[in-house]
């Protein structure tokens, strides 16, 4: 059996120090755990279009994106997962509105073991522990 390969770009998005996890919607697969948001790319995006255009969509703010941090494949039993991770940042403005999430949290580094997260998820995770003070 061939897994569909999806592929999205999530965001280490700061705000005042810290970082965006967001709840997926239980409905959903992988659903009730804490993610870096994001989203699978649409044809002819770059990366950093990608992840602008899904925060907008999910939040309804702006960020900004930053460098690019690490690429993670992960193979789950029904799909394999390709994210590649960049930081971001939030300046504050507009209202955060939910819309494809149960809820959101802004949280600092060492709280985030707190929230339970998909697999693939904690390598990105470990990455940002391993090198908290480069980025």
């Amino acid at each position: 059996m061939n897994k569909n390969h999806i592929i999205v770009c999530a965001g280490v998005i700061d705000y005042q120090g810290k970082i965006l996890i967001a709840q997926r919607r239980r409905d959903k697969s992988l659903g009730g755990l804490w993610e870096f948001p994001g989203g699978k790319i649409e044809a002819g995006e770059t990366h950093e279009q990608t992840l602008i255009r899904e925060i907008h969509e999910e939040f309804d703010i702006e960020i900004q994106v930053g460098k690019f941090l690490t690429k993670i494949t992960h193979e789950y039993p029904n799909f394999i997962l390709t994210m590649y991770v960049y930081r971001a940042s939030w300046d504050g403005q507009g209202n955060i509105r939910i819309c494809d999430h149960e809820e959101y949290r802004f949280v600092k580094l060492e709280e985030i073991d707190g929230f339970e997260m998909p697999a693939a998820d904690e390598p990105v995770l470990k990455f940002l522990k391993d090198h908290k003070n480069e980025i």
